[in-house]
């Protein structure tokens, strides 16, 4: 059988040896050989960082989101097939939809995320200018910028689809090239996937690359601007993060690896009851989604003591109910480990953990399967343990990376809460229970050695999407043993491949660099009203004055009457004098946002289609009756949406008075046509 080539360098490249053979989980049978003999490494980065760099850098944040998603729509044309291959890792079609799907639901959702919280811009200012001069001619502000080599991501068996998506996805809206080795076991999968992705030809040449087979001496060829970013072990994970290179050089390293993740029922269950069975369905779930090798899965579970037995008799009837053989045959509701060398690695670890207490159900040994051979096959029954000396080691440092996992007493939530911190860092934790005192307390207890934490109710099980499913909105990882690193989290995700920087320099520049309108830049008054102007046509800086218009008496009165607010310092001048803050009657806010809108305003049909909306609004003086409003409204920030009629503005508002104070400051958010749409 050839070996599966690697895509290196712009090409498709075959390995000079015959490769380590890779084995059906289910069959036995090889199904493939692995190798990157031959492969240049130092090439590879290099072709990263001079082809696959500047082209990426070449696109704004929208532009990349949208090859994202028509990435995940070719992916999804193409899910059967994806599936078909996952049967041979062991995997059923719901653990297939669970790798394929959530891979592909990942890029979708980075796409969203770049197109609506990132800039159609190649830079990312960070938070808020600051002034670092007395009169404000000199300020300062962070910014991103993608780093300038590749982003080498290690994935684990587990995963063969999501894994490598996960990491990719917003590496690539950062703006940085993937360099993907696979684990070999399942490489084959990610072959193939990865051969998808390159004969699309969506992504630009350079973006991704694969290496099947061993690292060799990539970690030789790192530098200061590369990242790398591994899933799998705690040992191997700290094996590559003390690499002379990677220590010598501060290559940025992301770490996610095997924890003890715990779930905990809270003391308000009873048998029969929802947070009960809860808690009971969802650890057979995490047991046997995947065969349980899942890096998210439940390893330890706590319940209340006086619970143990019949939480212990709930899940084996469950278990029970498992179907474990051949995940092509449609009854059957758990596959196989991933090779038969993991099968070992689940017994030893079992050995550990029995002498620690009793298997409540399960045999290490043996295991009825449907479908296929037994031995032949990396087949292993589902086994839950008990231990009920929480005291002993072994729970709390033995992982067994298959379905297994351990019931343990608890009598409080402080002492559920060390037991917890005794894993040494999670990925994740979950509290089911309907007390909601119990949950803050234990959520504070245990929040600094877990990634995430799902506090589990009645109401949130109608839509939650389980203990063990990373979402690509929130941040996977965790402390401690579980890595010390995140990967996801929405645009945390994308900034963690991005350098940040700060520039000072005087306003003006500063709102060159960032293509954003600062305050004490220049502003430009052509004598066009910015609301005639095309999207094309607007520019930061782009400025209309107007006003001055006088807040009367009456108009505070019929604000009021017309709206009902009639909150007493805008009625009763004698209670308005007794507030700290005024000295007699004053404009509502809102007044006044609607009489600077009335001045700024062209109300004729024009290129502004919709005011959708105001952000940062602060109201920093009062306004009496007699006072007189001046609006400046400065166009701070344009932002073309890609393959539309229309782009969004951002404007900048300030409303003074006639001594010059600024009484309100806000944004105001336009959608602006482009003139030839």
């Amino acid at each position: 059988m050839a070996p599966l080539s690697s895509y290196v360098s712009g090409s498709w490249h075959a390995p000079r040896d015959e490769g380590a053979p890779v084995y059906d989980a289910v069959t036995g049978e090889e199904v493939a050989r692995v190798s990157s003999a031959g492969v240049d490494f130092g090439a590879a980065l290099r072709h990263g960082r001079r082809v696959g760099g500047p082209a990426l850098r070449e696109l704004t944040f929208h532009q990349r989101a949208a090859l994202l998603k028509a990435l995940a729509s070719h992916l999804r044309e193409h899910r059967e097939e994806l599936y078909e291959l996952s049967l041979r890792t062991g995997a059923t079609r719901a653990d297939s939809r669970f790798d394929v799907d959530g891979g592909i639901g990942v890029l979708f959702s980075y796409s969203s995320k770049g197109r609506r919280e990132l800039p159609n811009d190649r830079l990312l200012p960070d938070g808020a200018v600051e002034r670092l001069g007395r009169t404000g001619a000199f300020v300062g502000q962070h910014v991103y910028t993608p780093m300038r080599g590749v982003a080498v991501q290690i994935n684990a068996f587990n995963f063969p689809v999501w894994g490598p998506l996960e990491k990719l996805a917003p590496a690539f809206v950062a703006g940085v090239p993937s360099l993907v080795k696979p684990a070999g076991q399942t490489a084959y999968v990610t072959a193939r996937l990865v051969e998808l992705i390159v004969t699309s030809g969506i992504l630009p040449e350079g973006a991704l690359q694969m290496v099947c087979g061993g690292a060799g001496d990539l970690f030789e060829h790192l530098t200061e601007q590369d990242l790398v970013a591994f899933t799998g072990s705690a040992s191997t994970a700290q094996k590559l993060r003390t690499h002379p290179v990677v220590a010598a050089r501060s290559v940025r390293f992301n770490a996610e690896a095997d924890s003890l993740n715990c779930s905990i029922l809270g003391p308000d269950a009873v048998p029969g009851g929802p947070e009960f069975d809860l808690f009971a369905e969802q650890l057979v779930t995490e047991m046997t989604v995947k065969a349980g090798q899942k890096c998210t899965a439940i390893r330890r579970a706590f319940v209340p003591a006086p619970l143990l037995p019949e939480m212990a008799e709930a899940v084996a009837a469950r278990l029970a109910k498992v179907t474990v053989g051949n995940p092509a045959d449609p009854s059957v509701h758990m596959g196989a480990l991933a090779s038969l060398a993991q099968r070992e690695e689940v017994r030893r670890a079992l050995k550990a953990l029995s002498s620690a207490g009793s298997i409540v159900f399960g045999d290490p040994d043996r295991v009825e399967v449907v479908g296929a051979d037994a031995e032949r096959g990396a087949f292993v029954s589902p086994i839950l343990l008990s231990v009920e000396d929480t005291g002993r080691p072994e729970p709390h440092e033995v992982e067994a990376f298959g379905p297994v996992s351990t019931l343990m007493p608890y009598t409080s939530a402080d002492e559920v809460a060390e037991l917890a911190a005794r894993g040494q860092g999670s990925l994740v934790g979950s509290i089911v229970t309907g007390d909601r005192d119990f949950a803050r307390e234990v959520v504070l207890g245990t929040a600094p050695w877990h990634g995430r934490l799902l506090v589990l109710d009645a109401t949130a099980a109608t839509e939650s999407t389980g203990h063990g499913s990373p979402l690509p909105t929130l941040v996977h990882g965790g402390p401690g043993r579980a890595g010390g690193g995140e990967e996801l989290g929405g645009v945390r995700g994308v900034l963690r491949h991005m350098n940040r920087t700060a520039v000072q320099a005087s306003p003006s520049m500063l709102s060159a660099v960032t293509g954003r309108w600062v305050e004490g830049a220049e502003r430009s008054e052509d004598g066009v009203h910015p609301f005639r102007k095309h999207l094309e046509e607007l520019r930061a800086g782009d400025t209309v004055v107007a006003g001055p218009r006088a807040v009367t008496l009456e108009d505070i009165e019929h604000f009021a009457d017309f709206t009902g607010d009639r909150f007493y310092a805008h009625m009763d001048d004698e209670a308005a004098r007794a507030n700290p803050f005024f000295d007699g009657r004053v404009a509502h806010g809102y007044l006044i946002v609607s009489l600077a809108a009335g001045l700024f305003v062209q109300p004729d049909p024009g290129p502004v289609l919709a005011n959708y909306g105001l952000e940062n609004l602060r109201f920093l003086a009062p306004v009496y009756p007699g006072d007189e409003l001046t609006v400046t409204l400065t166009a701070k920030q344009i932002d073309p949406r890609e393959g539309a009629a229309y782009g969004e503005v951002r404007w900048d508002a300030d409303v003074t008075k006639q001594d010059g104070a600024s009484v309100a400051k806000y944004d105001v958010l336009t959608l602006v046509a482009r003139r030839d749409a």
